[in-house]
């Protein structure tokens, strides 16, 4: 069972059984209809010399059958070859039956007419054997010779031997050809089919360098069949470097990050006196805050570059702007979703995090319209490799508000930082998308929009689908 698990056996067995398969059908289907025709052809022959008899034979003055029928085939007066020519009087006319020299004084077996009737052509072919033991189809007919009704029955015969020695060697013939090429065949199959899975094997070959630690990714020129495996497998290979990379570098900021407040506590708790709750709840928050901004992190980090990364675009749209026009009925939010299809290669939680917080933005500042827009882009400037061969969607939210100038924009992207003291939020949400779409390889900027409002553009991945 070892051997079928390899592709290569498996093909190479299939084809092997196949061509075996096919080439045996094909002699056999040739054969019968090499047969046929020889049978049809031989039909033939024996009707075109029982008419050539009839043309030769009359009746003389003497009331008998007079003529010598020219075949041009020696084997009607050799002895016994099972090729004999016979005409029989038939009724009142009582002449002498008269028969090829090649048929002595035997005489061949004839089956009656009801077992073997005449054609509509009034001819009638049979099988029979003759006195020497050669099987020989008969052709036979009934003519009248003159117009006083005086008939005979005529009968030429051809041994069969000669049609069955020539379908056989021409079927010895066709097998010959046919094995040798199948040979033929099974070897130029199996060299194409080891020459067609070389790529499989130089990829195994690279795939173990990796493995070996010689090489970081999967290096060679590979067939358009096989470059999709190799370029998720190359993906799958940098994503798990990055996120071993991106762990130990977190786990180093959250150590350092934490460290600030747990000092804090620490100090409070060595002077003995009891710590301000304030404090502690102040600390605790900023710990929290911090763990899981870096948890976040984590797991978009662990996405990023995912083959199972996918959501749709137009049903997470569809349902944040029916949540955000409840609570905002004053405001009217426009959405366009080019295609409908669009998939962006984020997790769902991530996308509906950075559109819900881009609406609840625009909201804040909208004064009566905001509009959304996603569809496919052209990947970002300066994008080599697979960042410029795979897909890219755009994401645009923008408003009619009051807008942002150059500098204030620069402050709005800051983590904690927020213009309008009067609007409600902590002045994350900004920050949050940006960290999304850098942690996806994406692009984040603000400008002033067409309506005079800020304009949000994301760029995203979207879901990359390689040519088969």
């Amino acid at each position: 069972m070892g051997g079928f698990r390899s592709l290569t056996a498996r093909v190479l067995l299939l084809a092997t059984a196949w061509s075996a398969v096919a080439l045996v059908v094909i002699a056999i289907v040739i054969s019968q209809l090499y047969l046929q025709s020889s049978e049809r052809a031989f039909t033939d022959l024996l009707r075109a010399q029982l008419y050539n008899v009839i043309n030769s034979m009359t009746i003389g003055e003497d009331n008998k059958l007079s003529g010598n029928p020219q075949l041009g085939d020696l084997r009607f007066s050799q002895p016994e070859t099972g090729w004999y020519w016979i005409i029989e009087p038939l009724g009142t006319f009582a002449a002498t039956p008269l028969s090829s020299s090649s048929l002595g004084t035997s005489n061949i077996k004839v089956p009656t007419i009801l077992s073997v009737p005449f054609n509509n052509r009034y001819e009638r072919f049979y099988r029979t054997n003759d006195a020497f033991g050669n099987t020989v189809l008969v052709a036979e007919t009934e003519v009248v010779l003159d117009g006083e009704g005086r008939a005979a029955r005529f009968r030429v015969s051809g041994n069969l031997a000669v049609v069955e020695d020539d379908v056989h060697g021409f079927s010895r013939n066709l097998y010959i050809t046919l094995a040798v090429f199948g040979v033929g065949s099974l070897i130029v199959n199996g060299l194409a089919i080891l020459f067609g899975l070389l790529p499989l094997k130089g990829a195994r070959r690279s795939l173990e360098r990796v493995r070996r630690g010689e090489v970081e990714r999967l290096e060679g020129r590979f067939p358009r069949e096989i470059m999709p495996l190799a370029n998720d497998i190359n993906a799958l290979i940098e994503s798990n470097r990055r996120i071993v990379e991106r762990a130990r570098m977190q786990v180093g900021n959250l150590a350092h990050s934490l460290k600030t407040p747990i000092a804090v506590l620490l100090n409070e708790g060595r002077l003995g006196e009891k710590v301000p709750s304030d404090l502690v709840r102040s600390q605790a928050e900023a710990m929290q805050s911090q763990v899981q901004s870096y948890l976040n992190r984590a797991r978009i980090a662990a996405q990023r570059d995912s083959l199972l990364a996918r959501s749709e675009a137009e049903p997470v749209m569809e349902r944040l702007v029916r949540v955000m026009r409840r609570l905002n009925p004053d405001t009217q939010f426009h959405l366009s979703v080019s295609p409908p299809s669009l998939a962006v290669a984020l997790e769902q939680q991530d996308l509906e995090e950075t559109v819900g917080n881009l609406l609840e933005n625009a909201a804040r500042f909208a004064k009566t319209d905001i509009w959304v827009a996603i569809a496919p882009s052209s990947p970002p400037p300066g994008s080599e490799g697979e960042a410029a061969r795979r897909a890219w969607v755009e994401l645009i939210v923008e408003d009619d508000g009051p807008g942002l100038e150059p500098e204030q924009i620069t402050i709005a992207m800051k983590r904690g930082k927020r213009l309008d003291e009067s609007k409600p939020g902590a002045g994350l949400g900004l920050s949050i998308v940006s960290e999304i779409a850098s942690e996806y390889n994406g692009t984040f900027n603000l400008d002033r929009g067409a309506h005079g409002g800020l304009r949000a553009r994301l760029l995203l991945p979207g879901v990359t689908r390689d040519a088969a």
